[in-house]
């Protein structure tokens, strides 16, 4: 019993001998991930949404309950559940071939 009370002291107390450092970093109104990459925020309609970005490339019909539309833009895809945003996605460039 004494041995392990022993080693349970000793790691703690070496546990102690390490420093540690950490950074808080403080930041008033940070901006949305939508603004800092110029696609369509939460909640706009598809009417904000087209007189923004104009129209989008392709657009598929609403799906499922409740229903969700897509608008595909050359570089940002829109999902819409009725007739508000709800996320965006980023596309990626495509990829080149050497």
């Amino acid at each position: 019993m004494r041995k392990s009370l022993l080693v349970v002291v000793g790691f703690a107390s070496g546990l102690g001998a390490f420093p540690v450092l950490a950074q808080n970093l403080q930041m008033t109104d940070p901006p949305s991930a939508e603004a800092q990459a110029g696609t369509p925020g939460r909640g706009l309609s598809m009417g904000q949404v087209e007189a923004r970005f104009g129209a989008p490339a392709e657009r598929y019909p609403a799906v499922g309950q409740p229903p969700i539309t897509r608008w595909v833009y050359p570089s940002f895809v829109v999902f819409f559940e009725y007739d508000h945003v709800v996320h965006t996605v980023s596309r990626r460039a495509p990829a080149t071939g050497s």
